[in-house]
């Protein structure tokens, strides 16, 4: 029988996040249990309203249904909000606006504003699809669009010597398609590497989400956050997702190879508007 979990976190001003302790960090950027069986999850965060959804379905279609309508007091959820998709897990498909698309590991689905009857489910219950979703507000209906992994190259970025050798790839982003805000991505590190982001950076414009996945059984990433002056961390399992603020670093070590989906919403979506953080400036 299908669940629906949701949250809300509000916004943290620095200087209460540099008051606080390891639970109290967690509570306001981790976000856990976003996948298990028959269920929806949804974070709905006052940093640029975005809303990070886990859905893990069966063999039977899924869909937001009015208690993801009622978050945000819209007789649909997408009634004025924009949505990309991103399976992680076993073979599925979502079925919008009429039709179905096949999603296979890694591929990605955009959809705009106003689109009704939303589905997910999965191909095989046994390897079943794990969707990974972010939505945020628009203004304006842009086409939608299905992003397949096998067709979508990379950029080769960082250098062993450093241990940041990673895939960067972009899968929603202005050159590539319209949307109103969301800006997304995945990053994939080569074995042996671990370093992911550095030297940081800040983009007080807009914030920024992340979801690890593929950290092995045992293995965890440890992702630095809060002001350069006064950064803390998180540790982070397989799965987890953390919300950053507009005002924090984001960056991250893992104690193996991982990879993370990154998403962006707010005043900006040029990919390279940030402020870089030199690794000496850091406290």
């Amino acid at each position: 029988m299908k669940s629906i979990e949701i949250e809300i976190r509000h916004a943290i001003h620095p200087d209460h996040a540099e008051s606080m302790g390891t639970d109290e960090l967690r509570e306001h950027f981790l976000v856990t249990d976003l996948f298990r069986p028959s269920h929806i999850k949804a974070v709905y965060t006052h940093y640029d309203r975005m809303v990070l959804i886990g859905i893990q379905p069966d063999k039977h279609p899924m869909g937001f249904g009015p208690e993801l309508a009622d978050l945000v007091k819209a007789d649909d959820f997408l009634a004025r909000r924009e949505i990309g998709i991103f399976n992680i897990g076993g073979r599925g498909h979502v079925m919008a606006g009429g039709k179905s698309y096949e999603m296979q590991p890694y591929d990605a689905l955009y959809l705009p504003m106003g689109t009704h009857n939303v589905l997910f489910e999965s191909a095989d219950v046994a390897n079943p699809a794990l969707f990974y979703a972010n939505s945020a507000p628009a203004h304006a209906a842009h086409p939608a669009h299905h992003i397949k992994a096998a067709a979508i190259k990379g950029d080769l970025l960082g250098a062993q010597e450093s241990a940041n050798h990673r895939v960067l790839t972009k899968y929603m982003h202005p050159a590539a398609f319209p949307t109103c805000q969301l800006v997304m991505g995945r990053t994939e590190l080569q074995a042996g590497n671990v370093w992911n982001t550095m030297p940081p950076h800040t983009h007080d414009r807009r914030m920024e989400a992340y979801l690890y996945h593929n950290v092995p059984d045992g293995q965890a990433v440890f992702h630095f956050m809060g002001r350069p002056e006064a950064t803390r961390h998180l540790v982070v399992r397989n799965n987890e997702a953390i919300l950053s603020p507009p005002w924090s670093i984001h960056c991250g070590c893992g104690t193996s190879a991982y990879a993370f989906i990154w998403s962006m919403a707010g005043d900006n979506q040029t990919f390279t508007d940030m402020d870089a953080v030199p690794v000496p400036t850091l406290f």
